[in-house]
């Protein structure tokens, strides 16, 4: 079997709020991506015939909509983004040749071929944003340095980024030159 060539990808942040988004599956990667699209503001639509307890308290909770039974194409309609977790290359085909058509992004788990963009590992304290990728050399090796990177910005770390943030917004107000700003801010 030949070695499939890495694609880099290019790195951003996505704003999903108030934006609709599909998830397919209800399994482990179902769960973690439809938590890092709740911590983000989006709005979930999940579509599987089975999930897992913690889906299904989003469900019962009223924090994501949910469709109990197996995807079909017009879940897609008024989608901004799909997240395919389900490990089924026809699956994986139908999914993503109707997203494109419609000009929809998707994320197929650990399926490049049938993706628009990659997830990266994320480290998250407070406002701090982390994310790791290996461009899908090795998902072990990013999720290994993320566990490490946990430990380092820790809750304590994300409230003193909280707090530079407040800084920052008193200094935007009360500074008008951006050099002198950036002197200050630097410094702290």
């Amino acid at each position: 079997m030949a070695a499939t060539a890495l694609n880099s990808l290019f790195q951003v942040g996505l704003d999903v709020r108030d934006r609709d988004c599909l998830v397919i599956g209800g399994g482990s990667e179902a769960e973690d991506k439809t938590g890092r699209l709740l911590d983000a503001g989006g709005r979930i639509l999940l579509v599987s015939p089975d999930m897992t307890p913690a889906l299904a308290d989003h469900v019962h909770s009223g924090h994501i909509r949910a469709r109990r039974r197996r995807y079909k194409p017009w879940d897609l309609d008024g989608a901004f983004l799909v997240m395919n977790t389900v490990r089924c290359l026809g699956l994986a085909e139908q999914v993503f040749a109707a997203a494109e058509a419609r000009g929809i992004i998707v994320n197929t788990y650990d399926d490049l071929a049938h993706s628009h963009f990659g997830m990266a590992a994320l480290v998250s304290a407070g406002p701090l944003r982390i994310s790791i990728s290996s461009s899908n050399a090795s998902p072990t090796l990013s999720s290994r340095l993320r566990q490490d990177l946990e430990e380092l910005f820790d809750e304590e770390f994300g409230q003193y980024v909280e707090e530079l943030g407040r800084v920052r917004a008193l200094l935007k107000e009360r500074i008008p030159d951006f050099t002198t700003r950036r002197q200050i801010l630097r410094g702290l």
